[in-house]
Order: C-alpha cells, then sequence, then structure tokens
C-alpha cells in the first residue's frame, strides 16, 4: 500500500523496486539522508520478500510485490532488480504514468535511453527510462571527465579489483562464509563464484562474451563511447573480483591527446564536483576501506608515464554501492524533479 509522509504539490511520489536488495537498501537510505521531497514511497520486491518492512522517515514501509497497475499515479520509479525484472518492468511503468531510473544494463545500449552520469551529461536526462551506468564505469569517468574536457583523451587501458557486493547480499555472505571455513580448514565449495573468491582474486566478472572479453570488461567500453558520445576512444578492461566487501578499485592508464601538466591535472581533478584528490605524499593514497564512508570518487597515484608525455596513471577509488549505484540514481532522480516536476 502507498505510504504518505508529506502532503505538498511540489513533493514526489515514487517507488524502489528491488527495495530488499543491496543497491535498494542504500537507495532508500539515500533518500533520507539526502532529505529527497517524498510525498508517497512504495516498495517492490520478490515474492519472497513481500511483507517485510522496511525502515524510512521513522515509519515502516511494507514491501509489495507487483500488480497490475501498481506504478499508476507515481512520479518516478527507482529499479535496482536486475536486467531480467527490468526489461519487464520499465515498459509498464513508461505506460502507467512515470519515468524509469534503471540501475540494470538492460537498455544501457539503447540508442534512445540515456546512460547518465549527473555530473557529467544532465542534459540527457529525460522522461521515460533513464538508465545508470556500470558500477566501475561511473568512478572512472568521474575521474575522466575533467581530463577529457582538459587534455582530450586516446586510448584508455584499465584494471578494476571489484568487492563481491556489487554481485549483492549473497555473495557478501558466500565471502564471509568462505573465510570462516579455511580459518577452521574446512573445505570451500564455491557457489556464487565459479572459483573461491577467499583469500583470491578471480579474473572474471561477469560472463565471457565471443570476443574473449567479459562483459563487465565490454560495459566499460561502450558506456565510455556512449556517456562521453566519443567512439574514436580506445577502451581495453581487465575485470578481477577480490575478497573486499565494499569499495571498487581500478588502476587506470590514460593516453591523452595534448601533453600533460601533472599539477595541472591535479588542479582540474580537485575542482571538478564529486572527486577528491588524495595524493599530497608518498603515502597519501586511497583504498578501498577509505571509500566506505564516502559519496566522494577517490583518486590517488597520479603520475606521469615513464616513457610518453602525453600519458598519466591514476588510482581510483569509490563506494559501488553508492555512488556506483544507488546514489548516482537518487542524483538522476534530483535532476529530474528539478527540470520536471
Amino acid at each position: 500500500m502507498a505510504s504518505p509522509f508529506f502532503l505538498n504539490e511540489n513533493m514526489t511520489k515514487l517507488a524502489i523496486v528491488g527495495a530488499t536488495g543491496a543497491v535498494g537498501v542504500e537507495i532508500l537510505k539515500l533518500l533520507q539522508e539526502r532529505e529527497f521531497p517524498v510525498e508517497e514511497i512504495r516498495l517492490f520486491a520478490s515474492e519472497h520478500s513481500a511483507g517485510k518492512k522496511l525502515n524510512f522517515k521513522k515509519q515502516k514501509v511494507v514491501v509489495e510485490k507487483f500488480f497490475p497497475g501498481c506504478f499508476k499515479g507515481l512520479d518516478l520509479v527507482l529499479l535496482s532488480a536486475g536486467s531480467l525484472v527490468s526489461e519487464q518492468i520499465c515498459p509498464k511503468i513508461i505506460k502507467e504514468g512515470a519515468t524509469a531510473i534503471d540501475n540494470s544494463s538492460a537498455f544501457r545500449y539503447d540508442s534512445k535511453v540515456p546512460l547518465v552520469v549527473p555530473e557529467i551529461n544532465p542534459q540527457k536526462i529525460k522522461p521515460g527510462i533513464i538508465a545508470n551506468p556500470n558500477c566501475s564505469t561511473i568512478q572512472m569517468l568521474m575521474v575522466l571527465k575533467p581530463i577529457y574536457d582538459n587534455f582530450g583523451i586516446e586510448q584508455l587501458v584499465i584494471s578494476t579489483y571489484q568487492a563481491v557486493s556489487g554481485s549483492g547480499y549473497k555473495a557478501i555472505t558466500e565471502l564471509n562464509n568462505q573465510l570462516n571455513a579455511f580459518a577452521r580448514g574446512e573445505k570451500i565449495i564455491p557457489r556464487i563464484y565459479e572459483k573461491q573468491i577467499a583469500y583470491n582474486a578471480i579474473p572474471k566478472v561477469d560472463r565471457f562474451i565471443g570476443n574473449g572479453y567479459t562483459k563487465e570488461e565490454m560495459k566499460m567500453v561502450w558506456e565510455t563511447h556512449k556517456i562521453f558520445d566519443d567512439t574514436s576512444i580506445k577502451v581495453t578492461a581487465t575485470a578481477v573480483r577480490i575478497p573486499v566487501i565494499i569499495g571498487h578499485s581500478e588502476s587506470v592508464f590514460v593516453k591523452t591527446k595534448n601533453k600533460v601538466n601533472i599539477f595541472r591535472v591535479k588542479e582540474v581533478l580537485h575542482d571538478f564536483e564529486g572527486v577528491q584528490v588524495v595524493d599530497n605524499s608518498s603515502d597519501d593514497f586511497p583504498t578501498a576501506l577509505d571509500s566506505v564512508n564516502t559519496d566522494k570518487v577517490l583518486v590517488g597515484r597520479i603520475r606521469k608515464d615513464l616513457f610518453d608525455p602525453t600519458a598519466i596513471n591514476l588510482w581510483i577509488v569509490a563506494n559501488n554501492l553508492r555512488k556506483g549505484a544507488a546514489l548516482n540514481a537518487v542524483q538522476i532522480a534530483e535532476k529530474y524533479r528539478e527540470k520536471y516536476l
């Protein structure tokens, strides 16, 4: 059932699909933390989760399962329930008069659907379906945008080191269970991942596709081209899953079109909204743990390439559940509300 909070014509009626998942829970927290003006909120999840109660603005909101017409009267629906659910649900959301902000990959590569990072391309936001980019892409492009604008970019070579929370609560549980089993000397049987994740690094995130890359790696190629509206950038990536709960880390080699000045690079990064430079000394650099309690994208180890005057190396870290997913979706909702509601 609908949950009223404030009755004001400037307030927003919205829903979260996948409300009990790792990202859905973060979306709910962020709506409260950022004081998003909510008149009415609906929470939807699988039939298994229906009936649960989640806290919002000191009230209990019952999680519902889908039913015909459940999105009528809403302004916005934020989805984080996977591609299959989004493919089925988003057309219904649009038909019933709301705008969908989708965290899955279902519509990211549809030419008619905007792929948005609000600090980079807010002008793309419009009614209908709005796609949230992949978590590893978001944090990288937040750092690369001011570099792109000031120096141009020819090529990117990326290695990601991705937290298990990117696979949801079950993967977090699997990591913790494996760590405990290892400590007890018990046999470890992987379930979520194909190989043991405890004390390991798995160079496979998502499934392999025909060209030898994984879909996660190709997402960084496709999404960089679409968000920057520039298919000339050469992008190659290797995505690795590591035994960290929250916080994706990335090593990024950037070949620019123009010769770079490292002090100017730090200056433009420092001035870019949502980015924090952590690079004041040799002992000053960001780690995955540093990202847990901040919504900033952290960048450090900023250094010129040893041989190419038009190249630099970066180390980029961000909370994959927040700016990598939930925060970006909520920021899109904020921009949409300013423009259309």
